[in-house]
């Protein structure tokens, strides 16, 4: 069976194996214990999805669209995501394995129980997230933007090639090691405005 997204529909229990379902509106569906292997999702739009028990891998797309959608215990694996827009949306036991995102836009979003190992990341958007019990292990991450931010437990000591930060003070809650801390001293001392040397 062919998958077709559909704007209030349902997808229960499907096993979809190099499936093309570029382009469609599943807006406000739900997915619920399903499997996509080797698909491509370009420019879907999943707006007010939710999402629960459902793993993707080797999923492909230029542009997903997923605003204010719901995600309950779900899996991506080594995908290749261009821009995400997951803006004011919910995650709670999500993991993200292997992989590469260049714009995770995670906005206004609300983060439980979320794991991110060995993804690289171009841009990773958190400002004004609200996150809690959040590790990012073994990934590459170029630029975050934590503006607004409120963070609980969040284990940002498997991020590495960091090269900006926006809204330090949204950093406040995050775990970091010795050595970020000194690669971030620029980026503290500029923001703070004081003059070294």
């Amino acid at each position: 069976m062919v998958p077709h997204l559909e704007r209030d529909g349902d997808l229960d229990a499907l096993d979809v194996t190099g499936e093309t379902l570029d382009g469609q509106d599943g807006s406000h569906s739900r997915i619920i214990e399903c499997t996509f292997t080797d698909c491509s999702f370009d420019d879907v739009r999943l707006d007010g999805t939710r999402a629960s028990d459902t793993t993707w891998t080797r999923v492909r797309a230029g542009m997903l669209s997923a605003v204010s959608t719901t995600w309950l215990d779900c899996r991506w694996q080594e995908s290749r995501l261009g821009a995400v827009e997951a803006h004011g949306s919910e995650w709670t036991r999500v993991e993200l394995h292997g992989g590469k995102v260049d714009y995770l836009n995670l906005r206004d979003a609300r983060l439980t129980d979320v794991t991110l190992v060995g993804v690289v990341v171009d841009e990773l958007d958190l400002a004004r997230v609200t996150a809690r019990r959040v590790t990012l292990e073994d990934c590459r991450v170029r630029r975050i933007d934590v503006s607004g931010a409120r963070l609980e437990d969040v284990d940002l000591r498997g991020v590495g090639g960091l090269r900006r930060i926006d809204g330090l003070d949204g950093l406040r809650g995050a775990r970091v090691t010795q050595e970020q801390l000194l690669d971030l001293a620029p980026l503290v001392a500029a923001h703070l405005g004081i003059v070294v040397g």
